[in-house]
């Protein structure tokens, strides 16, 4: 049956405004997870209808996959305003559990770009609900990744290139200290912002989890 849509959600700081992606599912088929997707940087221009954000998330509903993405508070019609972190932190939790309420038997992933990235990654690892974590250009020399580089849940990271923000060099560092299970795939030739290669982000999404199955522990 299907549901109402989502326009908006409730944040500890107001209104977010937000939208749900529908998974593309086959008759009888189940939601193969609930994904919560936050957005790059607002004060360098990140909202949720960031071009990456928005074929991620597509890629990810053709997987069957419901996925919320929102803006965090103070950008576009969002209530509250920017804190640097901690209250996108908190924002980022409401919506989670938003999904948890929508779909409480399906599987519940984290994902974000750039900034968005950082909220996801660390919210995913610290929170028992969440099964896998992506990561779309984390920007690992301007936010602390310390409780996603110890952490044992499925990791997949997207990055590109030459990504000027953090270098390809730094994402291979980083990469090669985690711990398993995890999956990278690198964009030939894309920037951070994935400029005229948004299309081969939600390849990337397809090819690294279109016939993922979470391990059962």
């Amino acid at each position: 049956m299907a549901q109402e849509p989502i326009r908006e959600i409730q944040g500890p700081a107001g209104r977010l405004e937000a939208l749900l992606e529908p998974p593309v599912l086959s008759p009888g088929q189940p939601v193969r997870a609930a994904v919560a997707f936050a957005h790059p940087l607002p004060v360098e221009g990140g909202t949720m209808h960031t071009k990456a954000v928005y074929r991620a998330t597509k890629a990810l509903a053709r997987i069957g996959c419901a996925v919320l993405r929102f803006n965090f508070r103070g950008v576009g019609s969002s209530e509250g305003t920017w804190d640097d972190g901690p209250g996108e932190i908190a924002d980022f939790r409401a919506a989670l559990d938003v999904m948890v309420a929508r779909y409480p038997d399906t599987e519940l992933w984290t994902a974000g770009f750039s900034f968005g990235s950082w909220v996801a990654l660390t919210v995913g690892a610290t929170d028992d609900r969440v099964r896998v974590l992506i990561g779309i250009a984390p920007p690992l020399d301007r936010y602390d990744f310390s409780v996603v580089a110890k952490s044992t849940k499925p990791k997949f990271f997207i990055q590109g290139e030459f990504d000027e923000i953090c270098p390809l060099k730094r994402m291979y560092e980083f990469y090669s200290q985690i711990p398993e299970p995890k999956e990278l795939v690198v964009i030939d030739g894309a920037s951070h912002l994935f400029d005229g290669k948004v299309l081969e982000v939600g390849d990337a999404i397809e090819d690294l989890l279109g016939d993922y199955k979470t391990p059962t522990n």
